[in-house]
Formats: structure tokens, C-alpha cells, sequence
């Protein structure tokens, strides 16, 4: 084993801002004024320490200016000119010769969506949203390399998880902008680089092509962990397997946009079989038939760490055998209390029959590692499946995590895969009877983690603490709902609660309008337009100008 230095993933100070908005649109069909209030004042919680992170000059095939504004402290004030809305929110992108990527599809979206939707606030807001992750977040892109380098926001790192979401949202055009594409398969050639030698880690350094410094913040010294990592390369290894399913989800977005098989090199299948190496390490018991204690990964912070010391020699709690595959650590990379956590293995089972549908549709499956990959993905797929309906049901609830040993934990997070997102994940439809019962106890008192204040509410964790839910929440309880009416209200409450900003942060303060926690979160912006352009889809007369029909990016109007 050796120490590892790195940053947590979401470390983080409440950031208090400067004039809140002198109104807030009440939830409405036809956007009316809203009602005047005055912010409360912010304040800051004492044990949250400031992020220090070190930006390298990006080299994104764009030339950036050095008068270039930090993004960090540029999405802390509002900017630009203010939208015609009564929320009266700022435009929070920067110049376009700052921007890390350009792509004239997004910037076509971005004009089309404007134009159709009736409230200039969300139209504001998608404005901010959508382009957010190719404006700020791609650190380094080389075509020739076929090397990538994408940060989460205001961390400089590269995770597999959030990367996969950041990225989500432009699957539809890839078709349309062969940059576009070029750069997300250089994202998954990095990422194929990554998980083939570090598979239980989730966060990464830039690539040494890139000539970027790695990063190491000593919030989270003193970290053991087993097997052990380079932290040269390896910024953070937290075991996460929604992690790995972020690199499936990534690779199926890409290929069933463009039908490009060529990113299924034998990097890919090594970080593949690498994949299925942890699937069966970690679906395995904490004791075999003659009591020895099986452990292929452990973490533990080490006396004198900020990282919490783990039980069990870094192993957490025991489990036992039931189908599903144990996760360390939960997708807000918290630790896990039981093993099996629901909603993550919900996404394995989606993601690996994802997977086995691209192998054959690409006739990879044909291969002799391409058919091995696809009959271990359908036997795992249906495993997970089968394991997550026999095992984590209770009276028609979903518990969110399980131990196969008897004991669950029945509340939820706000990170996707949450209960939350199952319809997102593509696991169950919304309509599910057991999904709907699960889904009015998480929004309740019946969720630990969930609050309601005055002016915001939703379902949270223990990442940030109990009365900071996640505006991630509300946007996953959209996609998961038909209902016109709850959908209008989620949206505004999201809407209504930027800080001012126009940016989607992590968390909000349910007693403080002007406190929450990182201005800059690229998978937050990414997930806030992916479901607008769902609604633009499915629900068009919700956000559209009377008249205006469905629209889908690259597809001609109804």
C-alpha cells in the first residue's frame, strides 16, 4: 500500500454572493411576474474548508487569450447582460475566444432554443447551461494524440462519472459536428488508458502528452489504499462502480450517435475486461465457504487525514452474496454504508446491455473478444436486474443500499444513479408502481436527506450536510414524471434558485437564499439542459412559445 495525496472530489465552501435578485418567478404556465423577497444573509458553515485549485493553461485547440477570466471566480458574480425575465439573470459565458472548445452545432441549439422558449429566464438559463462544459471544462484535446483532458469544473481532474454526464447532453449532435466527435473519442481513449490500469479509481491526473501538472491538495493526505495507485496519474481512488458505468455510458452515447466503431480498439476491450474483473471481484462475499476474508480493494484514511478511517481494515461493512456487485463508495463519493447501493446497479445492468447491443449492432460481437465481452455483459446485465428486484424491495420501497446480510438503508442521495433517476437510467418507466411508492417517501420526511425551507427543497446527502439539498435532485424528479403540473413546479424551483448566478450549483442552503456550494459544476449544467431538451421533446408546450412543436436537435421541427 502507499499514501495517497489527493482532493476530495466535491470539497467545498458555501459561497456567499453579493445582491440576490429582487424577485423570484412564482411556478406558472405563462411565466407571470413573480413576487418580490429579500435574500437572507449568508453565512458560512466552519468545518467546510476552500477549495485551492491549481489551473493550467488550457490547450484546447483554442488559442485562449491571457486576459482570460478564471472560471472559478468568474461564475461567482453575475456578468454580462442581465435577461429580459424578472429574474433579470446574467449571461455567464465567456468570450468566445476564451471558450476551450467551439462547436457551431451547440451554437445552433443554443438559437433554437432560445427562440422557441417563452421564458427569457429559461431560456437564460439554458443559455448558461448548455454550452458550460465545452466553454470551461476541456482542459487539454489533441485529434492527432486522440487525447482528451476534461475537468469536472472547479476541480482540476478528470472523472469518469462526471464526464460521462457532462457529455450526455451533446449526444445528439456528434452526428452533426465531427469536432464535436473527434473530441469525445479522444475523451474515451483517454478514459480507456485510465480504467485498463487504475479500474477501481474514478478521478485522473491529465494525461502526460498534455504537459499539464498533476494536482495534489492536502485536504485528503494521508489516504491508504489498496491496490495501490500512482498519484501522478491517479488523482483520486475512490471505488465507485457507477464510475465504470460512466465509461460504458460514454462509449454507447458515442457510438449510437455516429455508428463509429473504430474507439473498440484493444485499449478499449483491455479497459473492458477490466471492467469485468471488478464486477466479479467485488460481487463476491466478504466471506467464503471456509471464513476467509476476501478483499480486493480497501481505503482508509489514516490518523491525522481529513478522509474519514474506514472499519474493517478499509473493507467497510461486510456483505454477502446476492447478484449484485458492492460499490466503496456512493456516486457523490461519500462512503458507501452498505455495499449494494440500488441505483447503481440499476445503471450496470442498463450500461452492460447497452453494451452488449453496440457490440452487436457494430458486429463486434462477431470478434472473438467482442463475443466474449457481449455474453458476459448479458449474463451480468440479467444478474444485476434480477438481484436489485429480489433483493432491495420492502412493502413496494426500494431501499438505496443493501447488504445481502438482512439490513438496508432506505433514503436517497441526490447524485445520479440515484432512486430518483431509475426512468433516467433507463431501468424502470416512471410509472412504475414501485418506483412511484419509493418516490413519495424520498420526497418526504421519510428520507433523511431530504429538506424544505422556504424557498428551496429536494433531496440532498451527507456530502455537503442535511439541510443543503441538490437542484440535481429536482432535475432527476423531471425526467421522472408526466405530470404537467409538478414538472413546471420543479422547474422553477430550480430556476428561482441560481444565488442570481444563471449556473445550477451542487447544493443550496433551504435558510439561506445566497448560500451553496460550488459555483462551477459542469455535470449540473449538463443534467439541467439535457432535461430541458427532454421537455423541448416531450412536454414542449410546458416551455415553448404558444404553437411551437416538439424540437429535437438536428431534427426538422413537428
Amino acid at each position: 500500500m502507499m499514501s495517497l495525496a489527493s482532493p476530495h472530489h466535491h470539497d467545498h465552501v458555501h459561497v456567499p454572493v453579493a445582491p440576490a435578485p429582487t424577485s423570484e418567478r412564482t411556478p406558472s404556465y405563462n411565466g407571470e411576474a413573480p413576487h418580490p423577497r429579500t435574500a437572507s444573509s449568508s453565512r458560512r458553515r466552519p468545518r467546510q474548508m476552500k477549495l485551492q485549485a491549481a489551473f493550467a493553461v488550457a490547450t484546447a485547440g483554442v488559442a485562449l487569450a491571457q486576459s482570460c477570466p478564471d472560471f472559478t471566480t468568474y461564475s461567482q458574480s453575475p456578468q454580462g447582460t442581465p435577461s429580459d425575465g424578472p429574474l433579470k439573470l446574467p449571461y455567464m459565458r465567456v468570450a468566445p475566444e476564451c471558450r476551450t472548445f467551439n462547436s457551431s452545432a451547440v451554437e445552433d441549439v443554443i438559437g433554437n432554443m432560445t427562440a422557441r422558449l417563452k421564458d427569457p429566464d429559461i431560456a437564460r438559463l439554458f443559455e448558461n447551461t448548455f454550452p458550460n462544459t465545452l466553454d470551461t471544462t476541456v482542459k487539454y484535446f489533441n485529434a492527432t494524440e486522440n487525447l482528451a483532458f476534461i475537468i469536472t469544473g472547479d476541480i482540476t481532474a478528470q472523472w469518469l462519472r462526471d464526464t460521462a454526464n457532462q457529455f450526455a447532453v451533446y449526444a445528439s449532435l456528434l452526428s452533426l459536428d465531427k469536432g464535436l466527435q473527434t473530441l469525445v473519442r479522444a475523451v474515451i481513449n483517454n478514459e480507456a488508458r485510465y480504467v485498463t490500469e487504475y479500474p477501481y479509481c474514478g478521478s485522473f491526473q491529465p494525461p502526460p502528452e498534455s504537459g499539464l501538472a498533476p494536482s495534489v491538495n492536502s485536504y485528503a493526505t494521508l489516504v491508504t489504499v489498496n491496490p495501490p495507485v500512482n498519484n501522478q496519474t491517479v488523482f483520486e481512488c475512490k471505488y465507485e462502480i457507477d464510475s465504470l458505468c460512466g465509461f460504458l455510458k460514454l462509449s454507447r452515447g458515442y457510438y449510437d450517435a455516429t455508428k463509429d466503431a473504430s474507439f473498440m480498439d484493444a485499449q478499449w476491450y483491455d479497459a473492458i475486461d477490466q471492467i469485468f474483473r471488478v464486477i466479479n471481484e467485488q460481487s463476491q462475499a466478504s466471506f467464503d465457504a471456509n471464513w476467509n476474508f476476501i478483499s480486493y480493494y480497501n481505503w482508509t484514511g489514516e490518523p491525522g487525514s481529513f478522509s474519514p478511517q474506514v472499519a474493517n481494515g478499509g473493507n467497510g461493512e461486510p456483505k454477502g452474496y446476492t447478484g449484485m456487485v458492492g460499490t466503496h463508495h456512493r456516486p457523490s463519493d461519500d462512503l458507501s454504508t452498505f455495499a449494494f447501493l440500488t441505483p447503481a446497479n440499476a445503471m450496470l445492468s442498463v450500461e452492460l446491455n447497452n453494451l452488449a447491443s453496440i457490440l452487436t449492432e457494430s458486429k463486434q460481437s462477431s470478434t472473438t473478444r467482442g463475443k466474449n465481452v457481449t455474453a458476459q455483459a448479458k449474463v451480468w446485465s440479467a444478474r444485476t436486474k434480477e438481484a436489485v428486484w429480489n433483493y432491495t424491495l420492502l412493502d413496494g420501497i426500494f431501499a438505496y443500499e443493501t447488504n445481502g446480510l438482512g439490513s438496508r438503508y432506505e433514503m436517497d442521495d441526490a447524485n445520479v444513479p440515484s432512486l430518483i433517476s431509475l426512468p433516467y437510467l433507463g431501468f424502470l418507466d416512471m410509472n412504475n408502481p414501485e418506483y412511484v411508492k419509493t418516490r413519495a417517501k424520498l420526497f418526504s420526511r421519510g428520507n433523511p436527506y431530504y429538506a424544505q425551507g422556504a424557498n428551496f427543497s429536494g433531496i440532498g446527502g451527507p456530502h455537503v450536510d442535511a439541510w443543503n439539498p441538490w437542484p440535481m435532485s429536482q432535475i432527476a424528479a423531471i425526467f421522472g414524471t408526466d405530470n404537467d403540473e409538478e414538472i413546471v413546479e420543479r422547474l422553477y424551483l430550480i430556476a428561482n434558485n441560481t444565488a442570481g448566478l444563471g449556473l445550477i450549483h451542487e447544493s443550496q442552503d433551504i435558510y439561506d437564499y445566497n448560500s451553496y456550494t460550488r459555483p462551477w459544476f459542469a455535470w449540473a449544467n449538463s443534467f439541467f439542459a439535457e432535461m430541458l431538451l427532454d421537455l423541448a421533446q416531450r412536454k414542449p408546450q410546458l416551455i415553448f412559445k404558444k404553437g411551437v412543436g416538439a424540437y429535437v436537435p438536428g431534427q426538422k421541427s413537428k
